[in-house]
C-alpha cells in the first residue's frame, strides 16, 4: 500500500501529481483542496486507474481544518509514505500595489499552509521512521521577479522552511525534496497571450515527483529546479 497526501489537488498541478501517483500499485490517494466538486473530478479520473481515494475538503491555512483532515487520513491508512505540500496562490502586484490584507493572504496560502499540513504529519511519519516530504517552490523561490512581491517572498519562505525541515528529519527516515518549477501550464496562467506550447505541461513536473520517490532511501534529490526549455517567463 501506497499513501500519498497532496494539496491543492483539485487542479493544475497537484491534479497532475494525483493522477501520475493513482498509477501505482494500491495506491492510496488522500486528495486535498477547497473545492469539493473539482477533487471529485480528480478523483473520478484516479480511481479509473485503480487507486482508492480520499476526498478530503479543507482549508489548509485553518489549523483546525487541518488537524481534522489529517487525523481522516492517519486513521484510515496511517502515516503517508508521500507528502505533497502543493496548495498555493499566484496573484501577481508590484509592492506600492499590494495591500498587506493580499500580502499576508499569499504567505497564509503559500507558506503557512505547508507549515501546517507538515505539522500535522511529521510525528506519525518520524514514528514510522519512513516517508518523503515534497513541497512546491518556485524558481520565484531563488530570483526576484518584479511585480510579484508577496508571491516571492512566500516562494522565498517556503524553500527556507523546507531546509530546516530537511536538516531536522534527514537522521530520522524522512527525505525532503523541493521542486522549483518555472512557469506551468495551469489554471494560474489562464487569459495570459502566450501560447501553450511555451510551458512546461503540469503532467513533467508530476513525473519528477513520482520519479524522486523511487530513488533508493539512500539518495534523495534536496532542491530541483525546472524550468521551460526556452527559458522562464
Amino acid at each position: 500500500m501506497l499513501v500519498v497526501v497532496i494539496t491543492g489537488a483539485s487542479q493544475g498541478i497537484g491534479a497532475a501529481i494525483a493522477r501520475a501517483f493513482a498509477e501505482e500499485p494500491q495506491a492510496r490517494l488522500a486528495l486535498v483542496a477547497r473545492q469539493q466538486h473539482k477533487l471529485e473530478a480528480v478523483a473520478a479520473d484516479c480511481r479509473a486507474r485503480g487507486a482508492d481515494v480520499l476526498v478530503l475538503p479543507c482549508d489548509v491555512t485553518d489549523e483546525a481544518a487541518v488537524a481534522a483532515m489529517a487525523r481522516q487520513v492517519l486513521d484510515r491508512w496511517g502515516a503517508p509514505d508521500v507528502l505533497v505540500n502543493n496548495a498555493g496562490q499566484f496573484r501577481p502586484a508590484p509592492l506600492r500595489e499590494t495591500s498587506v490584507e493580499t500580502f499576508r493572504a499569499q504567505l497564509e496560502a503559500n507558506l503557512t499552509s505547508a507549515f501546517l499540513v507538515t505539522q500535522a504529519f511529521l510525528e506519525a511519519m518520524i514514528a514510522r521512521r519512513q516517508g518523503h516530504i515534497f513541497f512546491m517552490g518556485s524558481v520565484a523561490s531563488i530570483r526576484a521577479y518584479p511585480g510579484s512581491v508577496a508571491y516571492c517572498a512566500a516562494k522565498h519562505g517556503l524553500l527556507g522552511l523546507a531546509r530546516v525541515v530537511r536538516e531536522e528529519t534527514r537522521t530520522l527516515g524522512l527525505r525532503v525534496t523541493v521542486l522549483l518549477p518555472g512557469a506551468t501550464y495551469t489554471p494560474s496562467w489562464e487569459g495570459v497571450d502566450l501560447p501553450e506550447e511555451r510551458f512546461m505541461p503540469a503532467e513533467d513536473i508530476a513525473r519528477t515527483v513520482r520519479a524522486l520517490y523511487h530513488l533508493s532511501p539512500r539518495t534523495v534529490a534536496e532542491e530541483i529546479v525546472l524550468r521551460p526549455q526556452e527559458g522562464d517567463i
